[in-house]
């Protein structure tokens, strides 16, 4: 598999294809350990070497099992990233309930919002605890949508501190809008970007900001919630189906069905257009899709080989569902 480096620090090569972790927190229901093991390890023997986590996922489950995953595998081939903004805080009086923000875990902490200096250094401490890893490749900040004024002024500098220091690879940001993004690659000295469902197949606000900005600055781009968190992640979307971790809008959903139809009349699946789709962009990087399984892995690897044509872009433009550059 391909690997491409960041512009700025190219000593950091992602491979086009990264795995990304939140299901190992069990995200909206449990995983197993020999599931998840399961899944990284078809991934590696796949090529791919580029492993996402965080804190939040599963209040510290998702970094505990890919640390283990990953701890007798050569450290200088493979990159991870984790996250800072959320410190885990012993919750004991929460223990026995389960873990409100969508983890099927036992909500035994909570999680604190601090982008402060000293906030960052001990989330990235625990991090390493919990993986039980010599180092974390790549830092982002986790959310920081109301916090923009501390991460900015202190946590960026923190971490850029780490980086020059040759503590951590790279410094980036990642969120679930484009805006503040655009704010971080344009006024802070961060490497990379993580966009998780802003540049996607149903939605490209993130093409009118955040690309070019990045492709500007020399800011790495990773996408990530390609299938907008389950609406393009079927053949055809059901009328359940997930959008931004909730319940999707029924005029999301019948957009989402409207631009499916049009992939089957080029005998293309709608996830598989999805995929392909982010990654055809020059400013990105690498897009990480979340899995939890071996099945799941090879399913997205043959979604990835799918031959997508030109001509199927052009007709959802005709008709309205697809942005133009």
């Amino acid at each position: 598999m391909t690997r491409r480096a960041l512009p700025r620090r190219p000593a950091v090569g992602l491979t086009a294809l990264g795995l990304g972790a939140a299901q190992g927190g069990n995200l909206y229901h449990a995983t197993t350990d020999e599931d998840f093991t399961a899944a990284v390890d078809a991934a590696w023997d796949a090529g791919i070497r580029y492993f996402d986590t965080a804190p939040h996922y599963g209040l510290g489950l998702s970094e505990r099992r890919l640390g283990a995953a990953l701890r007798t595998r050569p450290r200088d081939t493979y990159v991870i990233s984790t996250k800072v903004g959320r410190l885990l805080v012993p919750a004991p009086r929460t223990a026995h309930l389960r873990d409100p923000e969508g983890f099927d875990v036992a909500a035994t902490h909570r999680r604190h919002w601090d982008f402060s200096r000293d906030g960052v250094r001990r989330s990235l401490e625990e991090s390493l605890t919990r993986t039980g890893l010599d180092r974390i490749d790549i830092v982002y900040l986790h959310d920081p949508d109301g916090h923009w004024r501390q991460a900015a002024s202190e946590a960026v500098p923190a971490l850029t501190e780490l980086r020059d220091q040759g503590v951590i690879g790279a410094v980036g940001a990642g969120m679930n809008q484009s805006a503040m993004l655009t704010r971080f690659v344009q006024e802070t000295d961060i490497d990379l970007v993580m966009c998780a469902g802003r540049y996607t197949l149903l939605e490209q606000g993130a093409l009118h900001d955040l690309l070019p900005a990045a492709q500007r600055a020399g800011v790495g781009v990773v996408i990530a919630g390609v299938y907008n968190s389950g609406l393009l992640a079927t053949d055809r979307p059901p009328a359940d189906a997930t959008y931004d971790y909730r319940q999707a809008p029924d005029e999301l959903i019948d957009r989402a069905r409207r631009i499916a139809e049009i992939c089957e009349a080029h005998g293309v699946t709608l996830p598989a257009a999805a995929l392909a789709y982010v990654r055809a962009h020059p400013a990105v990087t690498a897009t990480v899709v979340g899995l939890r399984s071996r099945a799941e892995v090879l399913q997205t690897l043959h979604r990835a080989g799918t031959d997508v044509p030109d001509a199927l872009w052009a007709s959802l433009r005709s008709a309205g569902l697809l942005g133009t550059v």
